[in-house]
């Protein structure tokens, strides 16, 4: 049975809030004490911190004395005489816990873990402060309970009112701190594994011995700060023929983010072994349907193989829009889609025709994915800016002299600015530029 505490008058939290009104002139709505348990609107503007007692006392109502936060405000208490009350209790307006370390764990004997029941809190309540309450002279399981968890230890018969007020606001600014270095710890991480998935989904082209020019750009979506499934990468092969590749996943998070490292890795491989258009299409198709984690999941692909010489390109659709092809004195449009297969992971046994375009001497070839394309223009903003949009887009920003990573750039940030704001979906776009004195 826990040595009871020794106390000043015996002031219920609630009855010390009303003699602090009475004293002030005004009049408490509280006049049941008892009704501490609940959430009581009126008292929530005039207390800030809440105290949750967990203490089997055998003689009845709890009582603790006086207390008052660094305002000198009235702390409200709530009494718990077990774990299952305590759980019942335990609103969000809780800040401290106030633990008898005496008080018997459920389903445990006396031989038991003596922190049985301060393991059992901390499981029921990750987001309180907890203060662990143990007999006069027992420093050594106090420190323990430090050490497993709690923010502070007081002994019962050194307890008044001035030492638990500071010691609940100490233990609640504790808690805070190390809340707050957490969810620090976890953004750095997180910014970690952002780093490692972007190496993953946005690798370094491998072009040496190519005369094509590389740009690239990705931004996530506003619904994120980590990248979501877009990908894409740019390889050449021993016989000088240059490979480019943009994909998207559909749906956002760490399992499309993964999943797009893997197809795009695949891809790499495949096309370097020597594999292209429909039979390397199909095997990333069976990739993705061993990898990903749900039926539902597929992505979009455009591949393109550009000769050796430059002059020619091998067109590959996986329900993707179709790359954007600029040349000097000819308008830029879209190459054709008309032949555009099915996305990867719709259609089992589906194939995608293989088109052969034209290039020419110079050009710039544009790869993007649709969160390029689907953001909102206009007043109200309820149309989307569309390929035709788009393209008369890039048009004009060719007009206007720019190219390789100042011509993305500017259509990235044009697209956000006539979307109002951030993009809903993710945008990466790459171009491949041949000049004319090659």
């Amino acid at each position: 049975m826990p040595v009871p505490i020794p106390r000043q008058r015996a002031i219920p939290a609630a009855e010390s809030g009303q003699a602090q009104a009475a004293q002030q002139g005004g009049t408490s709505t509280d006049q049941t004490p008892r009704k501490e348990a609940t959430v009581d609107k009126n008292a929530a503007t005039t207390t800030n911190l809440t105290l949750l007692l967990i203490e089997d006392d055998p003689g009845g109502s709890t009582v603790i004395p006086e207390l008052q936060d660094s305002a000198g405000r009235p702390i409200r208490v709530r009494t718990a005489r077990n774990l299952t009350e305590a759980a019942r209790l335990l609103t969000d307006d809780v800040h401290c816990i106030l633990l008898d370390l005496a008080l018997p764990a459920p389903g445990r004997s006396d031989d038991d873990d003596e922190l049985a029941v301060l393991k059992h809190v901390l499981e029921l309540a990750p987001r309180h402060a907890v203060l662990a309450l143990t007999a006069s002279g027992d420093a050594e399981r106090g420190a323990e309970a430090v050490r497993v968890g709690a923010q502070d230890y007081l002994f019962r018969d050194e307890l008044d009112g001035r030492l638990l007020s500071r010691a609940i606001r100490y233990a609640v600014e504790r808690k805070r701190s190390d809340t707050a270095e957490r969810r620090l710890a976890e953004g750095r991480v997180r910014a970690q594994e952002n780093r490692r998935l972007e190496r993953g989904l946005l690798p370094t082209p491998l072009l040496e011995g190519s005369s094509l020019r590389f740009a690239a750009r990705y931004r996530p979506g506003r619904s994120r700060a980590l990248l979501g499934g877009d990908f894409y990468d740019v390889v050449r092969t021993p016989d000088g023929t240059v490979h480019a590749m943009i994909g998207d996943v559909c749906g956002h998070g760490p399992d499309e983010a993964a999943l797009g490292v893997e197809l795009r890795i695949a891809w790499r491989a495949l096309t370097l072994a020597g594999l292209c258009g429909d039979e390397l299409l199909g095997t990333l198709q069976q990739v993705l349907e061993h990898e990903r984690s749900d039926d539902e999941i597929f992505a979009t692909l455009c591949t393109v193989d550009i000769s050796p010489d430059g002059r020619r390109a091998g067109l590959c659709l996986a329900g993707h829009p179709s790359p954007l092809i600029a040349r000097p004195g000819r308008k830029a449009k879209l190459l054709p889609y008309d032949n555009n297969g099915p996305a990867l992971g719709l259609l089992p046994g589906a194939r995608w025709p293989r088109m052969q375009v034209e290039l020419g001497r110079e050009w710039s070839l544009m790869l993007y994915t649709d969160g390029l394309i689907e953001g909102r223009i206009g007043e109200g903003r309820l149309e989307r800016l569309g390929q035709d949009g788009m393209v008369e887009m890039v048009r004009r920003q060719l007009a206007e002299g720019l190219r390789g990573e100042a011509l993305l750039r500017a259509a990235v940030n044009e697209v956000r600015a006539l979307n109002g704001g951030e993009l809903t979906d993710d945008v990466a776009v790459l171009l491949l530029d041949r000049g004319s004195e090659r």
